[in-house]
């Protein structure tokens, strides 16, 4: 359930959302609005001060803020999944030291964690200070200006595996680069940094590059897969709902129409009427991933790989149609507001420009294949990236 906090920040953001697309850089009035309004607290557990919601109500708080402003939507998403990579990988001795800390200090959480990007090495220190050094570039980390703690992940020369670990945002050696400047997704503090002889200790260190991987551990992947589902969706239920006010508003009949309102146009309503079949499918598919990700999250450790494939699969099939939902919806909502709703006051290209940049990330040729391979030989879906 969304709180009446909640609200009116959507309602603040709301009014300020086409000016800050515009302008772009870091919202900090923004994020400490949503702070201020203990949304950072929804994925930490109450043994650690926080609010443990379960993860279909947290998605539900992704997807109506991404409605309004999917950037930072994008942001508080990407905090509630780093603290479930602290969950997930941590001992119980980090996830109550870092955890705990999180709720006293209402802090951010940015992510340095991007799998595709290696460049971020680490090289293990056996001397007097046992851990590793960490040196590299590390692109794509969301979350990152403006944060308090970092999760990590880096190379170690000869293997597959990386480290991954927990470090202050604040530590010597760290540098957040202020290089961020897509055309859409702005505002998503998304830029790259840079470590220089910074000491990752080995009591941060959650995973080592020898470890084993659970079914559990892979559930990351899901949940983050979930993230971008829900932002489709947000982005396209605030683009039916500013087509339809528009309309309602200030669309007049065309010429050749026999009505006296424009949302009376039987083409105006088609187009209405596919948008809303479409969001309304997608966003099903997502609450039934959501309440299969909760159930296997309850399983914890006990999760097994059949399990996590259903799961998977569920994701994969919601991800489909909410990437092509989300496309159809920020594009046909110009065949509904006309000419006068491209007036660039107005930001509503800022819907398509922004899925546009955020679906580009995860190519969907590579979700239907998988798909179809589980359709075919019943083939469960590779564990690994983005998967």
């Amino acid at each position: 359930m969304l709180s009446c906090a909640f609200k009116d920040v959507l309602s603040t953001l709301e009014k300020t959302a086409v000016a800050r697309d515009r302008q772009g850089g870091h919202a900090a009035h923004e994020k400490a609005l949503l702070r201020d309004a203990g949304l950072l607290r929804l994925a930490i557990p109450a043994e650690h001060g926080g609010d443990e919601r379960s993860w279909p109500d947290i998605y539900q708080h992704i997807r109506a803020l991404a409605a309004v402003d999917s950037a930072l939507a994008h942001v508080l998403a990407f905090h509630q999944l780093q603290v479930a990579t602290v969950l997930i990988y941590g001992s119980p001795q980090q996830q109550r030291a870092w955890l705990r800390r999180t709720t006293d200090e209402n802090g951010w959480w940015g992510n340095a964690l991007n799998p595709r990007d290696t460049r971020l090495q680490a090289l293990p220190n056996k001397a007097a200070a046992p851990g590793y050094e960490l040196n590299g570039i590390k692109g794509f980390c969301s979350g990152t200006r403006g944060s308090h703690y970092l999760t990590v992940s880096a190379r170690v020369e000869g293997h597959s595996q990386p480290v991954l670990g927990l470090l202050e945002t604040a530590s010597a050696g760290i540098a957040v680069k202020d290089d961020w400047n897509p055309m859409g997704q702005r505002q998503t503090d998304s830029g790259s940094v840079q470590f220089s002889q910074v000491h990752l200790p080995a009591s941060a260190v959650m995973r080592d590059e020898t470890a084993g991987t659970s079914a559990f551990h892979t559930l990351r992947n899901c949940l983050a897969q979930l993230v971008l589902v829900n932002l489709f969706v947000g982005v396209a239920q605030g683009a039916r709902q500013q087509a339809r006010d528009y309309a309602l508003q200030h669309a007049k009949p065309w010429m050749g129409s026999t009505v006296e309102r424009a949302t009376d146009d039987p083409y105006l309503l088609r187009r209405m009427g596919e948008m809303q079949a479409q969001i309304s499918a997608a966003a099903l598919m997502a609450d039934h991933a959501a309440a299969l990700l909760q159930k296997a999250w309850l399983r914890g450790e006990n999760l097994v790989t059949s399990e996590r494939a259903e799961v998977a699969i569920a994701v994969f099939e919601a991800k489909v149609m909410a990437h092509r939902c989300t496309l159809f919806a920020t594009q046909e909502m110009f065949d509904v507001v006309g000419s006068r709703g491209t007036h660039a006051d107005l930001g509503f290209d800022r819907f398509w420009r922004n899925v546009r940049t955020h679906t580009l990330h995860d190519p969907l040729d590579y979700k239907l294949q998988a798909l179809g391979r589980w359709a075919v030989y019943g083939e469960e879906p590779s564990a690994v990236n983005y998967n």
